[in-house]
C-alpha cells in the first residue's frame, strides 16, 4: 500500500525519516523555498495560506498526490506515542487494512460543548455561517452540525490519514463549504490571527463528515514536538469563558 502523509510546515524543522512522510512547505507561493515540496506546484491554493493555514497543504495533497491513502500532520504535531516513536508506514498500512481512516485521539472539552468553546474563544460568525451553508448545500449533514451544541469532544487539528477514495470525497465536500464561506464572511478588518478562521472551522467539520458517512476509523495518539505551556492555555481559556476575552494567539 502506498501511503503519503504530508507534514505541513512553513519553516525548516526536524522531519520524520520514515518513508510515510512528505515534508511540504505550505504558503510557498508567498515565500522563498525552504527545500521541501511546495504547495504552489500543480493545482493549488497556496496563496490562501494566511487564512487557510495547513488547509492549503491538504488541498495540494488532494489535487496532486496519487497514492492508496493520503494524510496530513503538522511539523510540530504528529501521530505518535511519544516524540521518538512516531507513526510509521508499517503500522499505518496495518491500520488502513482494517479501517478507512486514522484519526488523532479525541480532544475533550470537559466544561463546555464544542460550539460554546469556539464562540467563547473565537468569533462565532464564521462557524455559524458554515452551518447555514451546510444546511443549504448539504442538508443531510446538518443534524451532525447541530450536535456541536451538545458534543464535548472531537478529532481536532485537521489531522487524518484516509484511503484515497474517501479522502477525495471529504476534500471535495470540505472545500466546497470553505470556498462558499470565503464569499460570505469577509476577513477585512480582522487581525491575522482571527482571519485564519477557515482552518479552525474545518477542524469541527471533520467529525461531521465522518459521522454522517459512517466512516470506519481508528484513533491513534498524537504528540506535540515542542513543550506546550498548559498554564497559559488554561488561563486564556478561563478569561475567554468568564470575561469574554477572545484568544489573540495560538498556544
Amino acid at each position: 500500500m502506498e501511503i503519503k502523509v504530508i507534514v505541513a510546515a512553513h519553516k525548516k524543522y526536524q522531519m520524520p525519516k520514515d518513508e510515510l512522510y512528505l515534508p511540504l512547505q505550505v504558503g510557498s507561493a508567498l515565500h522563498d523555498s525552504i527545500g521541501y515540496a511546495r504547495d504552489n506546484d500543480g493545482d493549488n491554493i497556496s496563496d490562501k495560506n494566511p487564512n487557510f493555514c495547513e488547509l492549503t497543504g491538504l488541498y495540494w495533497a488532494w489535487k496532486n498526490l496519487d497514492a492508496d491513502a493520503v494524510g496530513l500532520v503538522h511539523y510540530r504535531r504528529h501521530f505518535g506515542k511519544n516524540r521518538s516513536l512516531l507513526l510509521d508506514k508499517k503500522t499505518a498500512e496495518k491500520l488502513l487494512k482494517q479501517y478507512t481512516a486514522i484519526l488523532p485521539k479525541k480532544r475533550n472539552y470537559y466544561i463546555e460543548n464544542l460550539y460554546s468553546h469556539y464562540a467563547h474563544t473565537l468569533e462565532a460568525e464564521p462557524l455559524d455561517t458554515a452551518g447555514i451553508i451546510i444546511k443549504e448545500l448539504y442538508p443531510k449533514y446538518y443534524p451532525e452540525f447541530e450536535k456541536l451544541h451538545r458534543r464535548t469532544s472531537a478529532h481536532m487539528f485537521n489531522m487524518m490519514i484516509m484511503q484515497k477514495e474517501q479522502f477525495d470525497e471529504y476534500c471535495d465536500w470540505l472545500f466546497s463549504i470553505l470556498f462558499e464561506l470565503e464569499k460570505r464572511v469577509s476577513t477585512d478588518g480582522m487581525d491575522a490571527f482571527h482571519a485564519r478562521f477557515f482552518g479552525r472551522v474545518s477542524e469541527l467539520l471533520l467529525d461531521i463528515w465522518i459521522n454522517t458517512n459512517h466512516i470506519s476509523y481508528t484513533e491513534y495518539p498524537f504528540v506535540y514536538m515542542e513543550k506546550v505551556n498548559k498554564f497559559k492555555k488554561a488561563a486564556a481559556f478561563l478569561k475567554a469563558k468568564f470575561f469574554k476575552t477572545k484568544y489573540d494567539k495560538s498556544f
